[in-house]
């Protein structure tokens, strides 16, 4: 599905989020959301913010994150205000103390696994799912990460799967993507 097809059919829905619209890109580690999310914020241009779950992880755990996404951002968004959060420093281990400033913009994408629980119902405009074999997911990660990282990307791709599969995260997407190539003369390749 051609990516300015995606950008249309979010700028044409109403917002749900003060005047934001809510785009949340989910799916395992590895499976290309970044790509799919930046390639998404590109087309919508200036309209979009582009936010990575990444930053609200504290460490390898899911807990927490999306907490801190709707306290921090979804909050003040839905106010009429900017929103904000402090950026996880992986290398550190613990929160910077500069807080990272969320814009008031029409359109604000999240990427990251647990980015589109239920409990954002209210205020999603649009969920994408991206998909890939578990071992290229792997082979990703440790390539981006290091070899000496196999454990944790293990024991994430379990506690992972069983958000969501608590979640049911995949069924409510609104639109599935495959994140291993799919047809190369698409943007975003659908899900057969």
């Amino acid at each position: 599905m051609p990516v300015g097809v995606v950008a249309a059919r979010v700028l044409a829905a109403p917002p749900r989020l003060g005047g934001v619209r809510l785009v949340c890109v989910d799916g395992p580690a590895g499976s290309g959301k970044t790509t799919v999310a930046g390639r998404l914020a590109a087309a919508l241009g200036d309209a979009a913010v582009l936010l990575h779950f990444d930053d609200l992880y504290a460490g390898w755990t899911l807990t927490g994150a999306s907490g801190r996404l709707q306290a921090g951002v979804l909050a003040p968004l839905a106010e009429g205000r900017p929103g904000a959060h402090h950026r996880f420093d992986w290398t550190r281990r613990w929160f910077a103390p500069e807080p990272v400033v969320v814009p008031v913009r029409p359109v604000l994408v999240v990427e990251g696994c647990g980015s589109s629980p239920r409990a954002l119902d209210p205020w999603t405009t649009l969920r994408l799912w991206v998909e890939a074999p578990a071992e290229l997911r792997l082979a990703r990660g440790l390539a981006r990460d290091g070899a000496e990282l196999a454990d944790e990307w293990r024991r994430w791709q379990r506690t992972e799967a069983a958000e969501f599969a608590r979640e049911d995260t995949r069924a409510h997407a609104d639109l599935r993507l495959d994140g291993a190539g799919g047809d190369p003369a698409s943007d975003l390749p659908l899900l057969g």
